[in-house]
């Protein structure tokens, strides 16, 4: 399912709109707490995502968003992707007084949901964690804000399936599923299953060890003894660079195979080789490069400061998602201000601001963003972009797979104990 066309709000305007406070000596300092893994196995994420939310509070800051005299702190911890080191983090962030909580990593949301809702903190959760978080009712302080690993693997299979279709071939494909074996790779799992039981087609399932950086066997089997007409890959880290080399290596070809979208960016292909990953593709739930308004205004951030723009910004899948995460949390900041006043804002009130964003599209950064306290997704938008000529270049409009099937998952998503 295509989304139809959308006449996308500019980033000025609405989405910046400045709250005026009764003055600065009233000011306050809101603290946005955030995790990160700049050392552990996917610090070629964290590195780059947590720069761009920095990047952003730092522009909203500056231009007066949360009032006068108003700002936010980012308060970020590196956990190295170790949970115990992520709960830690997260109890000296509460320490700080967040009201806003940006959480990292599939097996860390799971093991904070209990958390966050019993201190009532709403946490973001963008392409990772609960799929089932999307039910707001059963999750309502946990936020995917961008597709689920559900919504991630519909718009896999329908991609694959459309494809199928227009190559003319008969029959249904031979789909192999090729995974990080963790929770965030066996996420999607249920919903594949279910859709291959609905759809018919063949499916097997490979999981890669973490860290995922030995897949020999695996690729192996698929291309040589199952004979896979298509791949998904959902690896991360420094593992999607592993599995292109390898497929690459046995001559499958690239434009068989789709990403998740932690498997989808610019140092993932570096890694493996521009021209081995040539024809590859990727799903991606935020604009890509840097041909877009926000990130014009961080460049000239830069500027007035007498720096030229952050290197990172070249790896702009990443990146991207970062300035994505902290807009997210900014407009919920500015939603909870303008409803109870500056002095006022709990996480209670922030978590009401999260589902009260509509229409958010940061300037066609990414598709509107429509939350409400049943849906704590959004509509589980992706592009897919295609690896062409050294670089990505979209091949769909935003869109959706086996919706349907998605939100009967979600329906039925059970509250966390705990």
């Amino acid at each position: 399912m295509k989304h139809p066309k959308l006449s996308f709000l500019a980033l000025a305007g609405a989405a910046l709109t400045t709250v005026v406070t009764a003055g600065a000596a009233n000011a306050r300092e809101f603290v946005l707490g955030m995790q990160c893994d700049r050392s552990g196995p996917t610090q070629v994420v964290g590195n780059y995502i947590c720069d761009g939310a920095h990047d952003y509070i730092r522009l909203a800051n500056k231009m007066g968003m949360f009032g006068e005299g108003n700002s936010v702190r980012n308060f970020e911890i590196d956990h190295g992707y170790n949970v115990p080191r992520g709960v830690e983090a997260y109890e000296r962030s509460k320490e700080a007084g967040h009201v806003s909580y940006g959480l990292y990593g599939t097996p860390h949301t799971y093991a904070l949901t209990p958390k966050l809702t019993s201190d009532k903190t709403p946490g973001t959760s963008p392409g990772f964690g609960s799929a089932g978080a999307a039910n707001g009712k059963s999750y309502p302080y946990i936020f995917p804000v961008a597709a689920t690993y559900w919504s991630q693997a519909g718009a896999a299979v329908q991609f694959v399936m459309d494809e199928w279709k227009a190559s003319g071939q008969s029959g249904l494909p031979k789909v192999a599923y090729l995974y990080y074996d963790n929770p965030a790779g066996r996420e999607p799992l249920e919903v594949l299953r279910d859709i291959q039981g609905r759809v018919g087609f063949e499916m097997r399932e490979y999981a890669v060890p973490p860290p995922g950086v030995d897949m020999r066997p695996q690729v192996l089997d698929i291309v040589r003894r199952y004979k896979a007409d298509w791949v998904i890959n959902h690896t991360f880290g420094k593992a999607p660079a592993v599995s292109i080399k390898e497929l690459s290596r046995l001559r499958f070809p690239m434009n068989r195979v789709i990403g998740f979208v932690w498997a989808a960016a610019e140092i993932d292909m570096q890694a493996a080789g521009w021209e081995a990953a040539e024809g590859y593709q990727a799903l991606q739930f935020a604009g890509v490069g840097q041909n877009h308004k926000v990130i014009d205004e961080i460049k000239a951030m830069y500027a007035e400061e007498g720096k030229p723009p952050p290197e990172k910004m070249n790896v702009s899948v990443y990146y991207n998602r970062g300035v994505f995460i902290g807009a997210l949390h900014a407009r919920a900041i500015v939603n909870a201000i303008e409803a109870v006043g500056a002095e006022n804002v709990t996480g209670d009130d922030v978590r009401r601001g999260f589902e009260s964003i509509s229409d958010f599209t940061l300037g066609g950064f990414m598709p509107p963003l429509n939350l409400t306290p049943e849906d704590h997704e959004g509509g589980g938008w992706v592009q897919v972009w295609q690896v062409r000529g050294g670089q990505w270049v979209p091949l769909t409009d935003w869109m959706q797979g086996y919706r349907d099937v998605i939100m009967e998952h979600v329906a039925n998503a059970e509250p966390p104990k705990g």
